[in-house]
């Protein structure tokens, strides 16, 4: 069972106010990401990417559709450091590519590289199958010369990007948003954009997506500009690109490098957690005194650096800091929030060889099917070592309530308290706990309800049922867990 031996058993309480939202999310909030990185990608001595690039990752894999399609959808952004060397063939140029090749005396490790068409073409139609809603990542850097100080100068040559995007519409690919850039605003990692400039090509961008996509219902998200969050820069930036932004992009990597041993005991840190929230917090000061009607998203987080760590990132453990970052970032009105990766490295939410699940997978459908976009206030009351989160549930009526325990000897009895905001009928609600198999928190499989989820033999994604429990009963959440709740009969005002 998921009641996990405690040796002590604490009291405690969530307050929820219902009387109104106190943020939005949007209804697909969840978000992972496709990276360019080629297997001689290597951090530390260790090589985890294998092959998970957009360039030869096995989209005919029955799991990964399978995975894929169980959001119905999820949106998928494709970038990471390589999309800034990524050149795209094109119709009138149909000349070979030129695969990346590892070379230590070039920006970012490697030489340029390039997606071509035939390739577009094959990850077109698996994303149609699937259902995945696209955002993809242009290269910012063609046309800038890198000078020695690290600095990329010059305005963006965006001649080849146009011809790419005019081929993706003339084939009738569905592009949710295009992005400009990834982690050069700024500073910069590895080279950095002054904010004129990169202010200037975004415009340049949003014009060139009015113009191709003349005459469509809908057009296409304008999305930047996907760097660490340095809030001078990023207030300029929004403040400069007013009429051409649709959303703001942040990354985080909030726990340090792939190479630290001392991840778990961070993760477990109440502290450590709550200073998850600076940049996402920081971004929503800016935006609600800006006037823009830009919106802020996470568009690459995978909380550790340099390809994540092996039996942390990919593991139970990990499930602690990724619910806490949702759970953070959706109070802030983050509309969506993107992980790196859905697979690839050791942060995948799949597993980099055999596509199957890791736990983060089925903490990410959980909130996805579970927690709707109006964010209710929610504090806990009783331990600290209790994360609380709660929303109007999703597509169901009532509410769902998210409890992570980051202590492992004590089990917490919750009681609900809403305010005076309240009204029920119904008697029972529906429990989901999470534990990883035989309490190792390093485990790569989760229990669900005391039972394994592994995939299926034809590889379909298991069903994730809950357990019925009394409404009278407090809810217990066991050592070393997390517990989605659905309410549904609860009503409060902030659910009508």
């Amino acid at each position: 069972m998921w009641d996990v031996k405690a040796n002590v058993t604490v009291k405690g309480t969530v307050f929820i106010n219902g009387t109104s939202p106190i943020a939005h999310t949007d209804e697909n909030f969840i978000c992972a990401t496709l990276d360019w990185w080629p297997p001689e990608k290597c951090d530390y001595g260790t090589c985890s990417w294998g092959k998970t690039s957009l360039l030869n990752l096995d989209l005919k894999n029955i799991v990964f559709l399978n995975a894929v399609k169980a959001f119905s959808p999820i949106k998928i952004r494709i970038g990471g450091t390589l999309e800034d060397k990524v050149i795209y063939q094109t119709e009138g140029d149909p000349k070979p590519c030129t695969p990346f090749a590892k070379n230590s005396s070039q920006l970012f490790g490697f030489t340029d590289g390039c997606l071509p068409l035939t390739r577009w073409d094959e990850l077109n139609s698996f994303f149609n199958k699937s259902g995945a809603l696209i955002i993809f990542s242009l290269n910012v850097l063609n046309g800038k010369s890198i000078n020695p100080n690290n600095t990329a100068t010059g305005p963006w040559n965006s001649a080849n990007a146009a011809s790419f995007i005019r081929y993706t519409v003339k084939k009738g690919y569905n592009i949710y948003g295009w992005e400009l850039g990834n982690e050069v605003s700024g500073k910069g990692i590895g080279v950095g954009i002054a904010v004129d400039p990169y202010a200037s090509d975004t415009i340049v961008l949003n014009n060139l997506i009015q113009e191709i996509y003349k005459g469509a219902k809908v057009k296409p998200l304008i999305i930047g500009p996907g760097g660490f969050f340095e809030p001078d820069w990023f207030s300029q930036y929004i403040t400069k690109t007013a009429r051409s932004l649709n959303v703001v992009t942040h990354h985080i990597y909030n726990l340090g490098s792939g190479r630290d041993e001392n991840l778990i005991p961070r993760i477990l840190n109440p502290s450590a957690l709550d200073n998850g929230a600076g940049a996402i917090k920081g971004l929503q000061n800016i935006l609600k005194y800006s006037g823009t009607s830009a919106a802020a998203w996470v568009g690459e987080s995978g909380g550790v650096y340099n390809s994540g760590r092996d039996k942390v990132t990919n593991a139970f453990v990990f499930s602690f800091w990724y619910l806490d970052q949702l759970g953070l970032a959706s109070t802030y009105d983050t509309k969506t929030y993107c992980r790196q990766t859905l697979i690839g490295g050791n942060y995948g939410l799949l597993n980099t060889t055999t596509f199957a699940p890791n736990p983060d997978y089925y903490s990410a459908l959980l909130w996805h099917r579970l927690m709707g976009s109006s964010v209710l206030s929610t504090t806990f009351t009783g331990t600290k070592t209790i994360r609380a989160y709660s929303h109007c549930a999703k597509k169901s009526k009532g509410i769902t309530l998210l409890l992570i325990n980051l202590d492992g000897k004590t089990a917490v009895q919750t009681n609900l308290n809403f305010n005076g905001t309240l009204s029920v009928t119904g008697t029972t609600r529906e429990e989901y706990h999470l534990t990883p198999l035989g309490g190792d928190l390093q485990s790569q499989t989760v229990l669900l309800n005391g039972k394994a989820l592994t995939i299926g033999s034809s590889g379909t994604i298991p069903d994730l049922k809950p357990v019925t429990v009394a409404s009278s009963k407090p809810i217990t959440v066991a050592p070393f867990s997390i517990v989605f709740v659905h309410l549904p009969n609860v009503a409060v005002p902030a659910c009508k």
